[in-house]
C-alpha cells in the first residue's frame, strides 16, 4: 500500500501522528520487532536469562533478531524503520518491555486501559444470597455480656456476638493509579519514538507529525478561553 501521491511529478509524503504511524507499521504492514539479544546470550542459545525467554514468549507476533518481511508479502521499508525505532526505546522509558507493549497495542489498534470513569466504591467483601435476594455478609469480631433482666444478684446475663461487615474499596485506588501510570509511561514512550522518527529523517513516504494522543485523559481539559 503506497501513501504517496503526485503533484507536478513530486512524491508527497503522507502525514501521520505517531500512534497512527505505529498502527500502520505493526497492524497493516506487520512489521517485526528486532530486539537486541541480552549481553549474556549466545547464538547457540546458551546463557538466555529467564527475562529474555519471557520476553520472547510475550511478543505475540513480534520476532526477536530475525525476519525482515511479513510472511507472504513485502514489509514497507518505512514500517521497518518505525519498528527499529520502537525496538530502541531506552531502559529509562521501559526498554524492551515497553517496546513490546507499544508494538502489541499498535498491532491491536488499542491504547492502554486507563480505567475511564473508575471511582473507588465501598463494597462488602462478603456477599450472600438467599430467597430474599443478595445481602452483605457479616463476621464475628468479638463477644459482649449484656444484662437481659433483673438486677443485682438476680440479674440474668447473656453473651452475644459482636458482628461487623468487612468492606473494601473496588476498584482499589492503587489499581486505578497503576493503570493510569501505565498509560502515562506508554504516552512518554510514544513521545520518544515520535521525536526519534522526526529527528532521524529516514522515512521516505511517511511523515510523522508532532501530533500525540491525549496525555492524562482522566484529567479534565482546561476550559476554553475566549
Amino acid at each position: 500500500m503506497s501513501f504517496h501521491g503526485r503533484v507536478s511529478g513530486t512524491k508527497v509524503k503522507r502525514a501521520l501522528g505517531v500512534q497512527a504511524a505505529l498502527e500502520w507499521a505493526f497492524r497493516i504492514e506487520q512489521a517485526q520487532l528486532n530486539l537486541p539479544l541480552p549481553p549474556d546470550a549466545t547464538e547457540e542459545g546458551f546463557g538466555f536469562g529467564l527475562e529474555y525467554v519471557l520476553l520472547q514468549r510475550a511478543v505475540l507476533g513480534c520476532k526477536i533478531d530475525g525476519g525482515q518481511h511479513k510472511i507472504g508479502g513485502y514489509t514497507h521499508e518505512d514500517a521497518e524503520v518505525i519498528a527499529a525505532t520502537v525496538a530502541g526505546i531506552p531502559d529509562s522509558l521501559g526498554g524492551k518491555r515497553m517496546a513490546i507493549r507499544v508494538a502489541e497495542l499498535a498491532r491491536a489498534g488499542l491504547t492502554p486501559d486507563w480505567m475511564p470513569g473508575a471511582v473507588p466504591r465501598c463494597v462488602p467483601t462478603i456477599v450472600k444470597q438467599n430467597q430474599h435476594g443478595t445481602h452483605a455478609g457479616v463476621i464475628v469480631v468479638g463477644t459482649e455480656r449484656v444484662r437481659v433482666r433483673g438486677a443485682g444478684a438476680r440479674a440474668t446475663w447473656k453473651t452475644i456476638d459482636i458482628l461487623a461487615c468487612p468492606v473494601t474499596f473496588a476498584p482499589h485506588p492503587q489499581q486505578i493509579e497503576a493503570a493510569r501510570r501505565g498509560h502515562d509511561e506508554w504516552w512518554q514512550a510514544l513521545g520518544w519514538v515520535r521525536d526519534g522518527l522526526i529527528a532521524g529523517g529516514m522515512l521516505r513516504e511517511v511523515e510523522v507529525t508532532a501530533a500525540m494522543p491525549r496525555g492524562r485523559p482522566w484529567e479534565r481539559p482546561p476550559p476554553n478561553r475566549r
